[in-house]
């Protein structure tokens, strides 16, 4: 996505020049006491029942939204109202949502994964044609920047280690997992080859659950992979090189294994999972490195929650405050991860943090801004 909005409000009315910025999640501020949390505010932003959605990042500048992208090939924006507050028919809204449609009557498109950096914004749809676009909020200057078509294509998740390389990771078309690359500001990407990526396993691939696939920090990338095997593949130099780490969470069928995973710092590290055909399960879902992802133990065995899609570490809390969200509801540990508290039924498949007590969570058919409280 391009960081300038020029679009039309009700008759003539010009909206334009808004610059973006975004959250620094690899940069902790410390804060000397942990939190308790025992309860959520939900406020919900968008309920849509024909919508889908898996892919979410917050924008930070002078103002501060979610992005988004829909199974239908909807990107969307939430500007708050603040931005057009001497636009009357606003007056009685919190936010106003500006939408493109990138699906057209021939193409239909379905995107799970989204990554949002300085300059530019880029979604990758799942399924086969795999079509990468770099975003914008003028319809017309939407571009496709990378298409593959193999018929076992499937990406998952994207992130970017700075303004000009980002990373894709896609299910296997050969013997490794799938993963693109660029070096230019997401201009160009290029497929790695097996020849230095590790062997996958049988069955092993990865899950478009939540687009938290990849961690990084710094130089340093973790990649989740899940189903009949589920592993961790580690690079110290932004993907140059890989090597691949063994996990104990619950894998041997399609559905089982890491859903997600999440970093602190360059040394601790948290993944979460199951099986979402049996999402009370709690038996081996949970599991959590303190050397890098080299070695993972299985933290709160037979311990609620069962199944979740997501699982992100509450920003500044010094790598002891982790959410954990599904479909089935929301946890918090406030013990990096070795007990856990049920604060909410409410579902959702994914959720980005603003600061330490304020997130976006998205799911079936809605947004909704998270307040955790003590």
């Amino acid at each position: 996505m391009k960081r300038i909005i020029n679009f039309v409000l009700g008759i003539g009315l010009i909206i334009g020049i808004v610059s973006f910025g975004v959250t620094n999640k690899n940069k902790p501020v410390e804060k000397p006491n942990n939190k308790n949390f025992s309860k959520v505010k939900i406020e919900t932003l968008i309920a849509d029942s024909t919508l889908n959605i898996r892919a979410l990042e917050i924008v930070k500048s002078e103002f501060t939204f979610p992005v988004y992208l829909t199974s239908k090939g909807e990107l969307g924006i939430l500007m708050p109202n603040s931005t057009f507050n001497h636009v009357d028919s606003l007056k009685n809204k919190s936010f106003y949502i500006h939408k493109v449609d990138l699906s057209n009557d021939t193409l239909k498109l379905n995107f799970r994964a989204l990554a949002i950096q300085k300059n530019s914004g880029y979604g990758i749809t799942i399924g086969s044609p795999a079509m990468l676009f770099r975003l914008d909020a003028d319809l017309e200057k939407n571009k496709l920047v990378y298409q593959e078509n193999h018929p076992n294509t499937f990406y998952d998740s994207m992130d970017f280690w700075n303004e000009q390389e980002g990373i894709a990771i896609g299910d296997p078309t050969d013997d490794c997992m799938s993963i693109i690359i660029t070096r230019d500001g997401g201009s160009t990407w290029t497929k790695l080859s097996c020849d230095v990526l590790p062997k996958v396993k049988a069955g092993e691939a990865a899950f478009a659950a939540s687009d938290t696939n990849i961690a990084i920090v710094g130089n340093h990338t973790w990649v989740a992979t899940g189903g009949k095997a589920s592993r961790v593949l580690y690079s110290p130099d932004k993907g140059k090189t890989w090597v691949i780490y063994n996990t104990p969470i619950v894998q041997g069928k399609e559905t089982t294994g890491m859903y997600s995973i999440d970093f602190y710092d360059e040394l601790h590290g948290f993944a979460i999972g199951g099986d979402y055909t049996k999402p009370n399960n709690n038996t081996a879902n949970k599991i959590r490195t303190q050397d890098g992802g080299k070695t993972w133990a299985l933290v709160a065995g037979n311990q609620s929650p069962g199944y979740r899609s997501c699982v992100q570490y509450i920003p500044n809390r010094k790598g002891k405050e982790l959410v954990a969200i599904g479909f089935k509801g929301i946890d918090y540990s406030n013990d990096s991860g070795s007990t856990w508290k049920h604060i909410s039924d409410e579902g959702f498949y994914t959720i980005r943090f603003l600061n330490d007590s304020v997130a976006y969570a998205a799911g079936a058919g809605r947004i909704s801004k998270l307040t955790f409280k003590e």
